[in-house]
């Protein structure tokens, strides 16, 4: 059924309002900063283990060179031969978070509209930006899944995730493609499709669907958080207009040292075989969770992490951290409340020390 198109939030009828205003300015990266080390960290959805040594080597070597301005050519060449599209089409970024930030400041839009629950920066940046944003909000009951016709006609700018943080929703492509439409800027967050085996909903790549804007990030599978590398696949117009609005040199060398070598075919062989690992890790990590009667998973997964509802689980979560378990809060994400948690995949060992403190704090 069509959401309600009223003053934002949108919610589709007969849906409560989330009981207070979400933070969206809270991050996984909260959960674990200032700890000792001792917390092992179920909170940020970055590779463990990672970056890998020969990825650390480009890097350093690039070093030699930062004596000279930043050249982003050879890396927007690797990361357009990558998708098969033309260099015209690709824009480098400092990670997907600044992609947001000039989408916000750059594109024209009357009515932008944000499908909820999804990572948050999309909807801060718009609203620094001065805009009025509304808010479709997926619903549990049926597992968050997206109905085309939930997001308003008039939307001019839409953002949506795939696969989706929090929800680890993977929502098919073609269900995607119809929001894209003349007059609309369609923008869809792909940072974790590379941990997606054979990356099958991905739209990155299309040209056919007007208004498509999709954003890819580094930082999760490479372990680079700390780097900022990320792009921006759209029409030459869009990167002309984005471009603009960035400021000069805004991807330093090494980061773009980064991104020319995770777009290698030894690279992106390695990650298909990590997303192939993360696909077992998670159905383990959701095979021991459905051990717990009072815990229920959204379910099927399809990134780095779950999401998870049970009773009290803000004081589950204090619980796990006083055993050395950092878990990300899941009320910072509208459409979400206070009984929600997110997990990141790890791998088997670390996901069964988890499950010995869960069962702990749960009897």
């Amino acid at each position: 059924m069509p959401a309600h198109t009223g003053p934002a939030p949108l919610r589709a009828p007969g849906r409560d309002a989330p009981p207070h205003e979400p933070d969206l300015r809270h991050h996984g990266d909260a959960e674990v900063r200032g700890a000792d080390g001792g917390l092992t960290d179920l909170a940020v959805n970055v590779r463990t283990g990672t970056p890998p040594a020969w990825l650390k080597a480009r890097i350093a070597a690039s070093l030699d060179t930062l004596a000279a301005y930043p050249d982003g050519g050879a890396a927007r060449r690797a990361v357009a031969a990558r998708h098969g599209l033309p260099v015209e089409r690709v824009l480098l970024t400092a990670g997907a978070a600044e992609a947001f930030v000039l989408i916000a400041r750059a594109v024209r839009a009357r009515r932008p509209v944000v499908v909820h629950p999804q990572f948050t920066e999309p909807e801060a940046a718009l609203r620094d930006a001065g805009h009025e944003v509304a808010r479709v909000l997926l619903d549990a009951r049926d597992g968050f899944r997206l109905d085309p016709a939930a997001v308003p006609e008039d939307a001019d700018l839409v953002v949506v995730g795939n696969p989706t943080n929090p929800t680890s929703v993977l929502h098919p492509a073609e269900v995607l493609a119809r929001l894209a439409r003349p007059g609309r800027t369609l923008v869809v967050d792909e940072a974790f499709m590379d941990a997606v085996p054979g990356e099958g909903e991905a739209l990155a790549g299309r040209t056919d669907l007007p208004g498509l804007v999709v954003l890819r990030s580094l930082t999760k599978t490479w372990g680079l958080a700390g780097l900022r590398i990320g792009y921006v696949l759209a029409a030459p117009d869009t990167v002309a207009v984005l471009e603009r609005a960035q400021p000069l040199w805004p991807v330093s060398t090494p980061a773009l040292a980064a991104a020319e070598a995770c777009c290698t075919p030894r690279a992106l062989a390695e990650a298909e075989a990590a997303a192939r690992e993360i696909a077992v890790d998670r159905a383990h990590l959701l095979a021991r969770l459905g051990e717990f009667g009072q815990i229920r998973a959204a379910a099927p997964a399809a990134g780095p992490f779950v999401l998870i509802r049970l009773p009290e689980a803000h004081a589950v979560r204090a619980a796990l951290r006083a055993r050395g378990f950092a878990a990300r809060r899941g009320d910072t994400f509208p459409g979400l409340g206070p009984d929600w948690l997110r997990l990141a995949v790890r791998d088997r060992a670390t996901t069964d020390r988890f499950a010995a403190a869960l069962g702990e704090v749960l009897t």
